[in-house]
């Protein structure tokens, strides 16, 4: 942890030599001291600290300065760190002003100049100050701090990026924290701009985009090579199990993840029937050991970095990144997973992060402590989230379309025995309504045509899959709803797909073209578990080899 702070601030050289040498000599190893030679110069590095997150103990100002007094300087320094301890330096004609400076600033102690010897003048009066200090502050949070609100869309991406990296961090609301608000303002010249992330050494990111944040993080956004043996593009559980087998069968791999390793499972707060895992365990923490054992066995990882088309160059696969940089290889393996449907209505483009969230009950639940909110879809990971969100909502309204829940039956189960979660069947969601967030919810029930106002702060959409096949759009064969098809899918009447050029038919995972493989959530025939896609993974690796045997 860093030393705590003590700044003296004197405009005459000789006094704050004097001061700074008896400070370093009796707190020097447990605090940092500075000094400065005027009170605007001094309230400027209390600025930078403030940035940095760091805390600062002690203020010790000569009353007699020009342009800004002692007195000034205290009170603007305490309004930046009001828990700091304040001493003021007079002489005997200053009396009065330090006696006035007690009751406007706060004055905890006024010394006398000179105060020497510093043993029995200056060192027992400070001594009892610090340790009040000690005993009382609340010390700092040393990491990410990012500042921004509950209902900003921006926000809410920031801080799923970073938990779903698993980067600690610390969130300051701006609507609630009057201190993180004045520190953003104070930051962008009186303007409230969020998000605004804090990081340790001082520096700031307002708005930042997702590669921006990653770097400064130190997240891979570039490939060190030009060439792989394997390209995988997407960090789901298919495109994880690829890396860690294809790197530890000896494949040069890359994998390429535009947002953040784990897919759809990453956002789970509890995956319960993952063989080998009797107790569960949460999507992130599955990603997480995933993403260290593909890197051990020499997995290459680039986040922030969207594959934007794959094309085909002779023999070899080329994958184009959003940037305009590109990596050719053998074989890409794309596990691109699919993402939850959007809602449809109005309000909820308006309200999307400022209470309509898809997925991400993990990242935001905490938030709606107390409150009453709802989960939309029945399958498995509406049904995780619903029972995740119970640990801190009131209430928690499960909307489907149907008649049942769709989930596997030990969560059906869980969800019915939870006295918190109630079930709403044959929901349609009409409408959204809210001004800068979500308050009302009006749907409609598709049987008997009823319509229904229910009151909620949060709506956490799990319906339906888009399958994320656009980097290969127009290179590979996909079914009406953009799922890659693979294998026996491509053959009709015994016939091989148009223009395959091989004397085999595709492998199981292959698509119509040879070299570039799918598995997980984007292929045709899924089943969206997580076993499954880590298993789609692993075979995509043994039917690589197989096709390496073949160029």
């Amino acid at each position: 942890m860093a030393r705590p702070v003590i700044i003296s601030v004197d405009d005459d050289p000789a006094v704050l030599s004097a001061v700074e040498r008896d400070l370093r000599k009796k707190y020097g190893r447990d605090y940092r001291i500075l000094k400065s030679d005027s009170g605007a110069a001094a309230i400027e590095s209390l600025k930078q600290l403030q940035l940095r997150n760091e805390a600062v103990a002690l203020f010790i100002a000569d009353q007699r300065m020009p342009e800004m007094t002692g007195v000034q300087f205290l009170g603007q320094a305490g309004a930046v760190y009001p828990e700091a301890k304040k001493v003021l330096l007079t002489a005997y004609a200053d009396t009065e002003a330090a006696i006035t400076a007690i009751n406007r600033v706060g004055l905890d102690h006024y010394l006398m100049k000179p105060w020497d010897p510093p043993d029995e003048h200056l060192y027992p009066v400070l001594d009892d100050l610090l340790e009040d200090w000690k005993a009382h502050v609340r010390l700092p949070y040393e990491g990410i701090r990012v500042a921004g609100a509950l209902w900003s869309l921006q926000s809410h991406e920031v801080k799923d990026f970073l938990a779903r990296h698993q980067i600690a961090y610390q969130w300051l609301d701006v609507e609630s924290d009057s201190k993180a608000r004045a520190l953003v303002e104070d930051y962008n010249k009186g303007q409230l701009k969020i998000p605004a992330v804090f990081f340790p050494d001082g520096t700031v990111l307002v708005e930042p985009t997702t590669k921006e944040l990653a770097a400064k993080v130190g997240l891979k956004t570039q490939a060190a090579l030009p060439f792989y043996d394997f390209v995988i593009v997407g960090g789901g559980p298919a495109g994880l199990a690829a890396a860690v087998y294809g790197s530890s069968d000896g494949l040069k791999c890359l994998l390429i993840e535009r947002q953040a390793p784990g897919g759809q499972a990453g956002n789970s707060p509890k995956i319960e029937n993952y063989m080998g895992f009797p107790q569960g365990l949460s999507g992130g923490d599955l990603a997480r050991r995933a993403v260290t054992q593909a890197r051990r066995f020499g997995t290459e990882i680039i986040s922030a970095q969207a594959a934007s088309k794959v094309r085909v160059q002779d023999k070899y696969r080329v994958v184009a990144m959003a940037d305009g940089s590109e990596v050719s290889c053998h074989v890409v393996l794309i596990a691109t997973g699919a993402s939850f449907h959007t809602l449809d209505c109005p309000g909820a483009a308006e309200l999307a992060g400022a209470g309509v969230y898809y997925g991400a009950a993990h990242t935001e639940a905490f938030y709606y402590k107390d409150q009453d909110v709802f989960v939309i879809g029945g399958a498995n990971s509406a049904a995780q989230g619903a029972i995740f969100l119970t640990r801190f909502a009131r209430k928690v309204t499960v909307m489907i379309r149907g008649a049942e829940l769709t989930a596997s039956q030990y969560l059906v189960d869980e969800i019915k025995a939870n006295e918190k979660i109630e079930i709403v069947p044959h929901a349609e969601i009409v409408e959204l309504h809210g001004q800068g967030r979500l308050e009302e919810t009006v749907i409609k029930n598709n049987a008997t045509g009823e319509m229904k106002t229910l009151p909620g702060a949060a709506m956490f959409v799990f319906i339906g899959a888009r399958p994320h096949s656009d980097v290969v759009s127009g290179l590979v064969m996909c079914d009406e709803k953009g799922a890659i098809l693979t294998g026996p899918d491509l053959t009709k009447d015994g016939k091989r797909p148009r223009g395959w050029p091989l004397d085999r038919d595709p492998f199981i995972l292959e698509t119509n073209v040879p070299g570039i493989f799918a598995a997980g959530d984007v292929r045709h025939g899924s089943n969206s578990r997580v076993a499954s896609a880590a298993g789609e993974g692993g075979m995509a690796v043994a039917l690589t080899w197989q096709y390496l045997k073949t160029i």
